[in-house]
């Protein structure tokens, strides 16, 4: 994802949230941004993909505040480039991962990823946040969802609500 069109992808989630009433249980003046680290970087500079749109959402105005306090601990393989069976499972993706030891308050966490393919991630990283935060809200917001095989797309911005649910061992996304 290229950074320079980032100011765009954020002005018209805005656009969404504002004009048209989208979102409204994501974003908001007590939304507190959480970044998903990529599946690669070690994440200390806040130079990842979600960390750059989280950042684009909180400067027009949709969230409180980033907190970037989600890490990887280690490396897993990524899931949009990987064979259907070759994908990390929900538990390598939340064993990857840790909370940086300070700590936020809000009782409102918006998870923020740039490409949610099956949803392991959000939801492995929703069960870290779950875990320290017990009880905030927890959500998450990706600005991309891949649509798998598809004969034609007939829309290439199609903005949609929907949620991951853990079943039968793994992560369900609908849509």
């Amino acid at each position: 994802m290229e950074a320079r069109w980032l100011p765009r992808y954020a002005a018209r989630v805005r656009e969404e949230f504002r004009e048209r009433g989208r979102f409204r249980e994501l974003f908001g003046d007590s939304a507190v941004l959480v970044p998903v680290p990529s599946c690669s970087c070690d994440c200390a500079t806040g130079g990842w993909a979600a960390a750059r749109l989280a950042t684009e959402l909180y400067s027009v105005g949709l969230a409180r505040t980033v907190w970037q306090g989600l890490r990887r601990q280690h490396r897993v393989r990524k899931s949009a480039t990987a064979a259907p069976g070759e994908r990390p499972s929900v538990w390598q993706h939340y064993d990857s991962l840790r909370l940086e030891p300070v700590l936020i308050a809000s009782d409102r966490l918006v998870l923020v990823d740039d490409v949610i393919t099956k949803g392991r991630t959000l939801l492995a990283a929703s069960m870290c946040l779950r875990a320290a935060f017990p009880e905030a809200q927890v959500s998450a917001f990706a600005l991309v969802r891949t649509l798998g095989l598809v004969d034609e797309i007939t829309r290439l911005v199609d903005p949609c609500e929907g949620e991951i649910r853990w079943l039968g061992e793994d992560a369900r996304r609908r849509p």
